[in-house]
């Protein structure tokens, strides 16, 4: 007579059983945690930092009281030399380090369309922070022209 019983099925199913559930813990974690590894939060504070240092102290025309008033001829030059010059240019601005680099791109325009725009293409699936300044562009004769500037950093 056999009083061994169904041992090796029993632990058979009891180990299934135990993985499936191991299996299932795993994949319902990792999806807890997906959402809080984008850096597009980081991104985007950079975006700001950047538009920040360009519009109201590289760009800016140099009045005090209207921050956001930017140099047609300083804007000309900043959009040349972004195209021309994109590393040494992302590098003056803070965004190549030792541990990240970022890409950069800057559009200007008016109410009848993109005026200017320099930088790399912007990538398709990645997460990308914008900030976009509403402006105002003084020309050499002293009219100025509202616009939006858009920065965007992946």
């Amino acid at each position: 007579m056999d009083n061994k019983g169904q041992i090796t099925i029993d632990y058979l199913i009891s180990i299934t059983i135990f993985l499936f559930a191991v299996i299932f813990i795993f994949n319902y974690t990792s999806g807890i945690f997906t959402p809080f590894s984008s850096n597009s939060e980081e991104t985007t504070l950079i975006a700001d930092r950047t538009s920040t240092a360009l519009v109201e102290n590289i760009l800016s025309e140099g009045d005090e009281t209207v921050p956001n008033l930017v140099s047609k001829e300083k804007a000309e030059i900043f959009f040349t030399e972004l195209n021309t010059n994109y590393t040494d240019t992302t590098s003056y601005l803070g965004l190549s380090g030792s541990f990240a680099r970022y890409d950069f791109n800057v559009t200007l325009e008016n109410g009848t369309g993109i005026i200017n725009m320099a930088g790399k293409p912007m990538p398709s699936r990645v997460n990308v922070g914008q900030t976009r300044r509403v402006i105002l562009i003084k020309d050499d004769t002293g009219d100025t022209e509202v616009a939006i500037m858009s920065f965007r950093v992946w």
